[in-house]
């Protein structure tokens, strides 16, 4: 790790993570958690987009057309939404931005600088950044807040098991990203999106689905879905090929020997 790597790869990567965790949850201040995990399935689109601005993913008519009906079901899901607030969505939307920043960076990390770095040692390196990037706002927002209120509560156990859980999705999504793609994570984060979404219902009395509501978050689904079965293909066109040119590159090497050893 330089300090070139370091200012350039590292320091992004725990900045955009900090952005997301300090827009995500003050979201939750505004919107339910239903809501919430609605607007996340926007993610794809926006990963998407800043990958084919860096390259990483192609432009298609296909492609877009599938983004497009995400981000129509994310709409009407949106449109249905009886607590809707603005504040809070334009809160989600900036997370959103982040996180899709963030995953595109740990993928420029990872395969084009061409790094082999343990999901430990990642974190190693971009939690204090992370750490450094939150202490200034809340330094400026939440501590005067803090002073000011008489008394507050915390609670050591839920904040040691929030940490935890961040902890272990940090660690999986590093190596789930260095063996495939910034958007495949997206794509496996929609099931637990759905058991996020019923189980909220279930606990927190301002989280209530509407028709229209759930109307939308399954067309959403349904593009993520569209765009997996896009990427199986194209990932088995890939893997088909190179097959192919590996095995013409050891027939045409074995076809040399054999012309070799009959010349002598």
């Amino acid at each position: 790790m330089t300090y070139d790597i370091y200012i350039s790869s590292v320091l992004p990567i725990g900045a955009t993570f900090a952005l997301t965790l300090w827009l995500g949850n003050t979201s939750y201040l505004y919107i339910s958690v239903s809501f919430a995990q609605m607007l996340k399935a926007i993610m794809p689109v926006a990963v998407f987009l800043l990958g084919a601005s860096f390259g990483l993913e192609e432009l298609s008519m296909k492609m877009m057309g599938t983004m497009t009906i995400i981000s129509a079901g994310v709409s009407i899901a949106s449109y249905g939404e009886v607590n809707f607030n603005w504040i809070g969505v334009v809160y989600m939307m900036g997370g959103v931005v982040g996180e899709a920043f963030r995953l595109i960076f740990i993928e420029l990390l990872l395969k084009r600088k061409g790094l082999k770095l343990d999901p430990i040692i990642m974190m190693y390196y971009v939690s204090p950044c992370s750490a450094l990037c939150l202490f200034v706002p809340w330094l400026i927002l939440e501590k005067p807040k803090m002073d000011a209120a008489v008394q507050w509560h915390f609670d050591p156990v839920i904040m040691t098991l929030n940490a935890l859980c961040t902890f272990a999705l940090n660690v999986s999504v590093f190596l789930v990203i260095s063996h495939t793609s910034a958007l495949t994570i997206r794509v496996a984060g929609v099931i637990k999106d759905w058991v996020v979404v019923l189980v909220s219902v279930y606990l927190f009395a301002d989280a209530k689905l509407t028709v229209i509501n759930i109307f939308g978050y399954v067309i959403a689904i349904f593009g993520v879905y569209l765009y997996n079965a896009q990427k199986l293909n194209e990932a088995a066109v890939t893997s088909a090929s190179n097959s192919t040119q590996e095995s013409q590159g050891l027939l045409g090497v074995s076809n040399t020997t054999q012309h070799k050893y009959k010349s002598t």
